[in-house]
């Protein structure tokens, strides 16, 4: 029987492309073809560039397609903005490439969250369009329900920043200053954009979610309910995860070179569970005056530490180095050498985070990072910095309990604060009860992905509903 073909379709930037080769991977894994369209528009910034290139070298079973696209007319725009213009002016070529496969052609195509303009061109060519949503359910329920819920109350921005939001039928308040940052205020260009976004997620076939049943009962309960999307059917969702990068256990390359990460070489020198690692996220950047906060609170602390460390955004584009030497504070690496090691830009989160040596991971809460804590048992020490991270940092905090949140990351974290929750999560009672959590969530997340398990169960049913889809859009009755 021939191999059914899936499209993957990521949207801009490098976190959205790491969890789209995930999800590939598994794909292979179920006997299925798979290629990965990504968008290159002329404006794309090489980090992304390099990251397709490190990623197609490291999965030459995957097949990469990279899609000429005019960049958003308006450079003006809001990110978020321009961002979905760039997709949708993809679409001619995201047609061509559809039209040009093999007879057959693709049998599904997988969107990212923000590619919801490719649904006009999978309707029009009859190809099934599902979404991937690389966050959790949690997350997805509220954002289904926010183009119906947001017109009838005030700008979130507006409320007091600790007024709990009922903001999805059957699903935990959030307080206002922990809403999804681009929609904070509803009149704005990027929170249209974001609405306009949600409301059309609805359009799709189904949604694959990078999350397990047994973590996110109550936002799974309230998906299958229907209550997220009032007036029409949610579409079916399908937890199949967590699909996490489960790093080279020979220990890690830097560019794909095949060379091991100096860093890890150091952690192997340091004593069993002593090491907070600190790192956050591909965009993750810092001024330089919260930087020096956080060496203070680091060299306070007493603990090894093991830092990647970005220039502030403002002057990436001089110095796409951090000079460590200004940045931090004077002395600071040569007063920490015996017990800390700060590395530039980039570390092997995936390999560093499962070193025996690491025991705690200071974190911005994207859905990647924090999967792969989970899958490490890791306490998280939250610090969210853009996106959806805020509420991620809610649901791990409030209703996991496996994490404890850095105070004052909406505008300016103290030494002092550092210190303390470094020592609260390394040093305490109080901090060992997110690491007996993990160790039970560790537990569900490895039940749920072993044969059999819930989201085995799951993957299986999209492949059997994928088929019968696959059918009805051929004009055959199933």
């Amino acid at each position: 029987m021939e191999k059914k073909t899936l499209v993957l379709y990521p949207s801009l930037g490098v976190g959205h492309l790491t969890p789209m080769v995930e999800l590939a991977k598994a794909l292979l894994r179920h006997g299925l073809a798979v290629l990965i369209a990504v968008v290159d528009p002329p404006d794309a910034d090489a980090v992304s560039a390099a990251a397709v290139a490190r990623l197609a070298t490291a999965n030459p079973a995957i097949a990469f397609r990279l899609l000429p696209a005019p960049a958003s007319p308006d450079a003006g725009a809001h990110p978020v903005r321009r961002s979905l213009d760039t997709l949708r002016l993809a679409n001619p070529a995201l047609r061509d490439l559809l039209r040009s496969l093999p007879l057959g052609g693709a049998d599904a195509l997988l969107l990212d969250m923000f590619c919801v303009d490719a649904l006009d061109v999978a309707a029009e060519l009859g190809v099934p369009a599902y979404f991937f949503f690389p966050s959790a359910a949690s997350n997805l329920a509220v954002f289904l329900n926010l183009p119906y819920f947001y017109p009838n109350v005030p700008p979130f921005r507006e409320m007091d920043r600790n007024t709990p939001v009922h903001c999805c039928p059957g699903m935990p308040p959030i307080r206002a200053v922990d809403m999804l940052q681009t929609v904070q205020d509803k009149e704005s260009e990027a929170a249209k954009v974001r609405l306009y976004q949600f409301k059309r997620m609805a359009e799709g076939t189904g949604v694959l979610v990078n999350t397990f049943d047994w973590l996110e009962p109550r936002a799974l309960k309230a998906l299958v309910d229907g209550v997220c999307v009032p007036g029409r059917p949610t579409p079916r969702v399908y937890c199949i995860g967590p699909l996490v990068n489960a790093g080279n256990k020979q220990g890690g390359s830097y560019g794909g070179g095949g060379e091991r990460h100096e860093c890890l070489a150091w952690l192997d020198a340091q004593p069993k569970g002593s090491v907070v690692f600190l790192c956050f996220g591909s965009m993750g950047a810092f001024s330089a005056a919260q930087l020096q906060e956080i060496a203070r609170g680091l060299e306070r602390s007493g603990h090894r530490f093991l830092w990647a460390v970005r220039s502030p955004r403002e002057e990436q584009s001089r110095f796409p180095e951090p000079d460590l030497e200004r940045l931090l504070p004077a002395g600071f690496l040569e007063r920490t050498r015996n017990r800390g090691m700060v590395v530039k830009n980039w570390a092997p989160q995936s390999e560093v985070v499962q070193h025996e040596a690491v025991a705690a991971f200071v974190t911005h809460c994207g859905w990647n990072s924090t999967l792969e804590a989970m899958m490490a048992g890791l306490p998280m020490i939250c610090w969210p910095l853009y996106a959806e991270q805020s509420m991620n940092k809610v649901f791990l905090v409030e209703e996991m309990k496996i994490a404890v949140e850095m105070e004052g990351y909406e505008e300016f974290v103290k030494a002092e604060e550092v210190e303390a929750k470094v020592r609260l999560v390394m040093d305490t009672e109080e901090g060992k009860m997110p690491r007996e959590r993990l160790a039970v969530t560790k537990d569900g997340a490895l039940e749920a992905i072993k044969e059999g398990g819930s989201s085995e169960v799951a993957f299986a049913k999209f492949l059997r509903d994928l088929g019968q889809t696959s059918s009805s859009e051929n004009g055959e009755c199933y």
